[in-house]
């Protein structure tokens, strides 16, 4: 799950309307963002695997700490405990912070094979194997992007011609990134995995500016 990821991400603003986009993708993508630097660090582990899946080469060995069902709750509890400290933000605002960081093990439970763990120390492995099939995963990423989409379309519109501007191209970025991942080559190593999810982080800061230039419908 990628695309379908941000789609949330930009659906929620529909939910939480004193949020940035920025906010909302980091929360949305919090696994993913904690990931490459657990591996960096040798905490958890991936191996580049062709043919594993039908829609990515990657085995997750190990990824109880940024992947588990348990910490993903604890880690919802505290970024949105955080942001309401941090901002005296609204209950619904803290409360869609933690469904979002939730959401991404739910999404994921869905497109993995068998790998998610419920707990860091558990044995238990689960998921659904959607990815098994691209058509499928395409299609329903791809619903979960337009309707995150249209409801972002329907929350906010463009201050100035740079917010309608900036949002088509990060959509556009979004859909290459996720194109060019479902169907160019495998990765050559773990290493290169890690550091060119860094680049995750871009798209957060990409959102941040973008919320600059755009505000929520009267």
């Amino acid at each position: 799950m990628f695309i379908g990821h941000f789609g949330l991400g930009l659906g929620a603003k529909k939910a939480a309307p004193s949020v940035s986009l920025g906010t909302l993708f980091m929360a949305s993508q919090f696994a993913d963002l904690l990931w490459p630097t657990l591996l960096l660090l040798g905490i958890e582990r991936v191996v580049v695997q062709p043919g594993i899946t039908a829609m990515t080469p990657l085995n997750f060995v190990s990824y109880p700490y940024s992947h588990s069902l348990l910490m993903l709750c604890l880690w919802g509890v505290a970024v949105g405990g955080i942001y309401a400290a941090l901002r005296r933000a609204p209950l619904v605002a803290a409360v869609t912070l933690a469904l979002l960081v939730v959401s991404h093990w739910v999404l994921d439970f869905i497109t993995h094979r068998p790998d998610l763990p419920l707990t860091p120390t558990g044995s238990t492995r689960v998921g659904l194997g959607l990815w098994n099939s691209i058509p499928a995963t395409l299609a329903v990423e791809a619903t979960i992007f337009a309707i995150g989409l249209a409801l972002y379309l329907r929350a906010t519109r463009a201050r100035r011609r740079a917010g309608t501007i900036g949002l088509w191209s990060l959509v556009a970025f979004l859909l290459l990134i996720y194109a060019a991942s479902t169907f160019g080559p495998p990765p050559p190593t773990a290493a290169a995995v890690a550091w060119s999810a860094q680049a995750m982080w871009l798209l957060v800061a990409w959102a941040y500016w973008l919320e600059r230039n755009r505000t929520a419908h009267d």
